[in-house]
């Protein structure tokens, strides 16, 4: 890539982290993106109820649809002193998506700029609410765009990542009947009866998979009601539970198990009541508009010699990188495009994986303007005829 491109990157990218973009506020890290699409040149730049910015650039002749996808949003800074460097100010040692979403633009502006003389379409989404709900604001940009195929943009250091495990939050619910704790034999502890099933539940065989490893099913939190009991046995217990989701597993699936388990329990004691579902979220778009959702997001994972990701192997390759084929340790909104809607989806994204969501966490120039350099090799490979290169999958 050139110097101006490579300064582009990094301007953009500065500009990016500048915006403190916690979901549902995303609302100025859109305008930047807004911003430099069309300054790139874009075809069109839109943005839907829930705030997500696609931009679109079109090829002269009709072929495959490729979605790039980041998201805006991150996770909220605790303790901003913490911080060797201040997390907003993206000084160059200086990050979650915002590096992977303003290599994309970058990338993408090379063939609005270009005599777009390809066949398909390149679309770049800067997606908002991922960090609460992963690939939900994504099915608006899949019901919008159609693509062929997808590009998440997380962290990968610029390998190929073919899968990953989902996640649901799974609650369990236990009633029972409130008094005075002076006379607790007078009512029915809600809290003793979850520990039992918790106990149950621990039990449990996970399921697994040869590649993504185990359905982990963890408890990560516990509440009971009223609270603060003060001189009260809680009438009301309710457990959270963190279930990794493999490929092929259904809602149905995943609570099974743990239904069955509940029933049997029930039907030993009867002053034991037992309820399993899914949590629920609801969250405030920057629009306006909210987002709900049940908190079940599936897992995906794609055969290494599907033809899609050995075009983008053989293309990375000849332009002398050597990117391992691997999968993400944690949730995207591939759970959408791949899990949801069966589209063809691979991750690739500059900077490590394990520096998400840490304090100090950083991108690398080096995989910042390289990361331009891959997203091109990614479109040559996947549109027909792209920039004179390349094959369809």
């Amino acid at each position: 890539m050139n110097t101006e491109e490579k300064q582009q990157v990094i301007e953009l990218c500065q500009e990016l982290i500048r915006q403190k973009s916690y979901s549902g506020g995303e609302q100025q890290a859109a305008g930047v993106i807004q911003r430099a699409m069309k300054q790139l040149g874009f075809d069109a730049v839109n943005t839907d109820r829930y705030g997500n910015v696609v931009g679109c650039i079109r090829g002269k002749r009709s072929g495959k649809k490729l979605l790039f996808d980041g998201h805006m949003d991150t996770v909220p800074v605790p303790e901003e002193s913490a911080w060797k460097y201040p997390p907003f100010a993206a000084e160059i040692h200086a990050s979650d998506m915002k590096g992977a979403l303003a290599a994309m633009i970058v990338a993408a502006g090379r063939y609005a700029k270009g005599s777009r003389d390809f066949a398909g379409e390149i679309d770049v989404a800067g997606v908002v609410h991922e960090e609460c709900f992963e690939g939900v604001a994504a099915r608006e940009i899949s019901r919008a765009v159609k693509p062929d195929y997808v590009v998440i943009g997380e962290a990968s250091m610029l390998n190929l990542k073919i899968g990953q495990r989902g996640r649901a939050e799974v609650v369990v619910e236990t009633f029972g009947k409130s008094c005075h704790s002076a006379n607790p034999e007078k009512g029915n502890n809600a809290v003793y009866q979850m520990a039992k099933i918790i106990e149950e539940i621990r039990g449990l065989s996970p399921t697994s998979h040869p590649v993504l490893g185990k359905g982990i099913l963890e408890l990560t939190d516990i509440k009971s009601s009223p609270y603060p009991g003060a001189s009260v046995v809680p009438d009301y217990c309710r457990a959270t539970y963190d279930r990794r989701l493999l490929i092929g597993e259904t809602p149905e699936s995943v609570l099974e198990p743990i239904r069955k388990l509940c029933g049997e329990s029930m039907a030993k004691d009867p002053s034991l009541h037992v309820k399993v579902s899914y949590a629920s979220g609801k969250e405030t778009c920057y629009t306006g508009a909210e987002i709900r959702a049940e908190r079940f997001f599936p897992g995906w994972l794609y055969d290494r010699s599907e033809p899609f990701v050995q075009n983008v192997l053989a293309q990375l390759r000849g332009m002398g990188y050597d990117p391992a084929i691997t999968q993400y340790n944690f949730c995207t909104n591939g759970s959408h495009y791949a899990g949801e809607a069966g589209i063809p989806t691979i991750g690739l994204g500059p900077s490590r994986e394990d520096l998400a969501h840490t304090t100090n966490e950083f991108i690398e120039i080096g995989q910042l303007t390289n990361a331009v350099d891959c997203y091109d090799g990614v479109i040559q490979a996947l549109l027909k005829d792209a920039a004179g290169k390349g094959s369809v999958g």
